[in-house]
């Protein structure tokens, strides 16, 4: 029968009893007369349909219809049963007497019960009814009831037994409840129907206590079982509720709180250890073990331990013939309080308990035992440990103070009374140990402080007879120590100024020395003098094309003009040699540079003390160590130093044995791929600056790389930072040009080397001969063509040969530029004339997964590849042919250009470099020129330079310029 919404209408609850779930209630709608009465036109809602009753329901109605719908029969078994069965059969199934789910039932009423309370809570001034058993929902109104009732629970004791039974009282008159029909609707807390009235009750009183009496008068408690009886039952009812008591006494005491916090070790369980390592004799490390703490309440005699919402606690005495029972009242909120503050601490106990690591344990109870003492909580140990420990005051007590070579360091530990010798507690926290055996025989746990703060420096700390002594080198771990107020530092004020890099004194360039520094570079070169002065190796790593070679010749010029001796050795890879000797011949022409490569080079040592500077590769320097180790170099200087980034490497170990007054290291990337890359190379400058390998792995490495360790990573950056020079290329922006280009000569493998000379020798002799025969004007197109098959074997045989299956020394230098300049995040334009060329190159970016754009004559979408690279950032390479991009293209996110083989015109390259250099461009645009050494390539670069004002002049193409060269103009571009 539905309920018109556009008539009056009222919104009730309706009370039955359901077989198997108890009693529940259901929503309804009922019309009303013109005189405001219910009627019997009604309608069962849910919370799908109320809102449609708008008018008559609010948000507490909404609550309310919502928990009802959720113990509805329905609802229970699509919650509670998967599969689809009809009502009967899921009852008569589950509640079966004798072959019924029990567990299920349990969990079911919890359910249900829970909703209940909810409910019971919610129905305050609302319309509630029994309804009839015709269904009828307004049969008989309840009232609801808003004073709660009391109960008082009675005790009287005699010689044979005990009388049991509660009385409530309602508005302060005694309640008839017992024998009429009322009963319990809700158990948890209890909710009482009596003479059609709702009744609940103060402290939440559970029904399961009234429910016998319902139709009982009293219960009786036999005296053979009164003990047990008194002791599991009247105690909780006499904490809980109000009890009077005849045949026994109740005294109410009470006392203040002093509240106590007690540890204990937990180790051990049955099948071995609960949370550490056995170590072979069925006990846990005692590394491994943990420390339970436990919170303690005490009340004059009594402790009580946590209770979730304490009132009162009862105590059972038993005297002669009776009992006494002491209820002693808690101070609840006061605890509370008290766990809260321990909380705020660190000790977040959960049921009044808490597990930490013995190590963390100790160094919380250490670092809180003033607060502890402030909250008045004392704390004791568990008298069943099997060990005593230590709980009193530890300090650390560090002076370092600068010698000649060394720091000098003393300490004092104490732990209460006692003295610990520093020895002792260095090698007990080299080890990694944490127990300390103290004379009086307990067991001090080294805090846990002491490791984080001081395990790198006891761990590089190296004896001498009866004082500890530090390499100088460790100068910034010294100065950590002194910034952290962990140590008194004496220290000579020039050297703190490393780690202030921008006090470092201003040196004098050597007069000798051809060129001038930019302030950044000059920076750089007063940071390497500062370090040689005192005797400290460093590793310069600077972005790609700021200069590291510059700033190096600069110190090496000012080393010999100071009086230096000894040659120094400069070992790089083999593709670097001829660039520096270039650099050498432009900044520093009086230095004498031998070049010590080739298979014909002199293995005699006593020749370098010919010369200031050494030249060779990484591969020689493997080859031929047992020679090279048998000179003292002034200094012994790596180029892209990441070769050594292998510790376990034959060239690592190789360069280590090598001897010099003096190291340096140069790189642009000095760390690769891991953070032992650093340990290899900081530990051929500085040997000892980061202990051993082992000690570095298990202190550094496992702890940044596989548990993120920030303090570790801060420790290793201030032990390393006084080392390391790194200028990133926007952090010198201002001190750069806006456009700097470079030239990368590039050998030739030998294999591309014969392939280069057979066509050079084939294209030489043909051209010359049809020159003489027939004119210059006759061999253009015949050199054309020979200018052009050198030109694409100058950069790889596989431009020419397609089965070629050799290598190329301008691939191997480009693909490592390529590298270097992305692991340093700097977007790159690579330009070829060739497409061919650009091919070779897009085959290792798609083998190396290296995300780019292309852009040559038949890419059709070229402003959707110019968009991919100017917006996309993990787009960081975009190859570009010369014909396709030279003009018209706006690439100002770029910074690097490579042109990766010389054309006739300048003016075209500069074309090229401008599609990065233009307005728009924030940062500076670096340009690399790679060319091929002994090839045509640099004779090109020769004639652009004898032949600038023809190349200036608007000559566009190959064939143009070609036309305006002489007869020795070919003749040198093919000797």
């Amino acid at each position: 029968m539905k309920v018109s919404t556009a008539q009056p209408y009222q919104l009730i609850y309706s009370l039955f009893q359901h077989e198997y779930l108890g009693y529940l209630f259901e929503s309804f709608v009922v019309q009303l007369d013109d005189k405001g009465r219910l009627t019997l036109q009604h309608q069962n809602i849910s919370s799908k349909n109320a809102r449609e009753f708008s008018n008559g329901v609010d948000e507490r109605d909404i609550k309310l219809i919502e928990l009802m719908d959720q113990i509805q029969q329905e609802s229970i078994m699509l919650k509670f049963y998967k599969k689809k069965v009809k009502p009967d059969e899921f009852f008569l199934k589950v509640y079966d007497k004798e072959n019924g789910d029990k567990a299920l039932q349990e969990v079911i009423h919890g359910y249900i019960e829970q909703r209940r309370a909810k409910i019971l809570d919610l129905l305050g001034g609302k319309m509630i009814f029994e309804m009839g058993r015709d269904g009828e929902p307004a049969w008989k109104q309840i009232e609801w009831v808003e004073e709660r009732a009391t109960v008082l629970f009675h005790f009287r004791r005699n010689e044979e037994n005990t009388h049991y039974f509660p009385t409530i009282k309602l508005h302060g008159e005694k309640l008839e409840w017992q024998y009429n029909g009322s009963y319990l609707m809700c158990n948890e807390p209890a909710g009482l129907i009596c003479q059609n009235k709702l009744i609940r009750f103060e402290k939440n009183v559970d029904g399961n206590k009234l429910k016998p009496f319902l139709n009982k008068k009293f219960i009786v408690v036999p005296r053979k079982v009164e003990e047990t009886y008194y002791k599991k039952f009247v105690t909780q009812l006499v904490s809980s509720f109000d009890v009077y008591a005849k045949g026994f006494e109740i005294e109410t005491e009470k006392f203040d709180l002093a509240p106590s916090l007690s540890f204990s070790e937990l180790s051990e369980s049955s099948n071995g250890t609960l949370f550490g390592k056995t170590n072979g004799n069925g006990h846990a490390d005692a590394e491994d073990c943990k420390i339970l703490f436990k919170i303690n309440w005490h009340y004059g005699p009594y402790q009580f331990g946590y209770e979730t919402n304490p009132v009162s606690t009862v105590e059972m005495e038993k005297t002669d013939d009776s009992y006494t029972f002491h209820k002693i009242y808690r101070k609840g909120e006061e605890e509370k309080s008290i766990l809260t503050e321990l909380s705020s601490l660190g000790l977040a106990l959960k049921n009044g308990r808490m597990t930490l690591p013995r190590g963390q344990a100790f160094t919380w109870m250490a670092d809180n035992s003033e607060k502890l003492e402030e909250l008045g909580i004392s704390v004791e140990q568990s008298q069943s440990d099997r060990k005593k420990y230590f709980i009193g005051e530890s300090a650390i007590d560090i002076e370092v103070s600068e010698g000649i070579d060394w720091f000098d360091i003393k300490a004092i530990i104490r732990f209460g009374e006692f003295e610990i010798p520093f020895e002792e507690l260095r090698k007990l926290i080299k080890a990694k140990k944490k127990e300390l055996k103290l004379p009086n025989g307990e067991i001090a746990v080294i805090p846990e402080s002491w490791f984080t703060d001081y395990s790198e420096l006891f761990s590089l700390i190296e004896p001498d007879q009866h004082t500890h002594k530090l390499k100088k080198h460790h100068l910034a771990l010294i100065q950590d120590l002194q910034n952290g107020n962990l140590a008194k530092v004496t220290m000579d004020r020039k050297l703190q100024r490393l780690e202030g890099f921008e006090e470092i004194d201003d040196y004098p360039l050597a007069e000798s020395f051809n060129g001038t520094l930019r302030p950044y570079q000059k920076a750089g070169y007063n940071w390497m003098r500062f370090l040689s002065e005192y005797n400290f190796g460093g590793c310069l790593a600077d972005d790609m094309g700021l200069g590291k070679t510059v700033q190096t010749l600069a110190l090496l010029q000012a080393q010999k003009a100071a009086g230096a001796e000894n040659a120094s050795l400069l070992i790089m890879p083999t593709s670097l040699i001829y660039n520096w000797q270039l650099e050498a011949a432009k900044f520093t022409p009086n230095m004498k540079v031998l070049v010590y490569t080739g298979t014909n080079r002199d293995k005699n040592p006593e020749l370098f003390q010919n010369y200031d500077l050494i030249i060779t590769s990484y591969g020689i320097t493997r080859l031929d160590i047992e020679i090279l180790k048998e000179y003292y170099f002034h200094y012994v200087i790596l180029d892209e130093s990441q070769a050594i980034k292998n510790p376990d490497s034959i060239i690592s170990k190789s360069v280590r044995e090598l001897n010099s007054r003096h190291r340096l290291i140069l790189t642009g990337t000095p760390l690769e791929n891991s953070t032992m890359d650093l340990w290899s190379q900081i530990s051929f400058i500085n040997p000892g600056l980061l202990g051993t390998q082992r000690f570095f792995r298990d202190e550094f490495q496992m702890a940044i790389e596989k548990r993120q360790d920030v303090e570790k990573m801060r420790k290793l950056n201030v032990m390393i930072k006084p080392f390391i020079l790194r200028r990133q290329k926007s952090q010198v922006a201002s001190d750069l040009p806006e456009k700097i280009e470079n030239v990368k000569y590039s050998t030739m493998s030998p294999q591309q080397e014969e392939k280069y000379e057979e066509a050079k020798t084939y294209y030489r002799n043909k051209i010359l001969d049809t020159i003489e025969k027939s004119g210059i004007k006759k061999s253009q197109m015949l050199l054309l063509q020979g200018l052009t098959k050198l030109r694409q074997l100058a950069n790889h045989p596989l431009m020419v040969e397609e089965g070629y299956d050799g290598d190329s020394g301008k691939m191997e230098d480009i693909t490592y530029m390529i590298d270097s300049a992305l692991s340093e995040g700097h977007k790159i334009l690579i330009f070829s004339q060739f497409v061919k060329h650009l091919s070779i190159i897009r085959k290792y970016l798609n083998e190396k997964e290296i995300k780019h754009a292309y852009l040559d004559g038949a890419t059709k979408d070229r402003q959707g590849q110019v968009e991919l690279f100017q917006n996309d950032d993990s787009v960081n390479v975009f190859l570009i042919s010369l014909k396709a991009g030279g003009l018209g293209l706006n690439l100002t996110r770029a910074d690097y250009v490579f042109l990766l083989d010389p054309w006739w015109n300048p003016a075209i390259e500069a074309q090229a470099v401008d599609r990065a250099h233009r307005i728009g461009q924030k940062r500076t645009v670096f340009t690399y020129k790679f060319i091929s050494r002994n090839t045509v390539e640099e004779k090109i670069l020769a004639l652009q330079q004898s032949k600038l004002r023809l190349a200036s002049d608007l000559i566009t193409t190959e064939e143009s310029f070609i036309k305006k060269l002489s007869a020795e103009d070919i003749g040198e571009l093919l000797a």
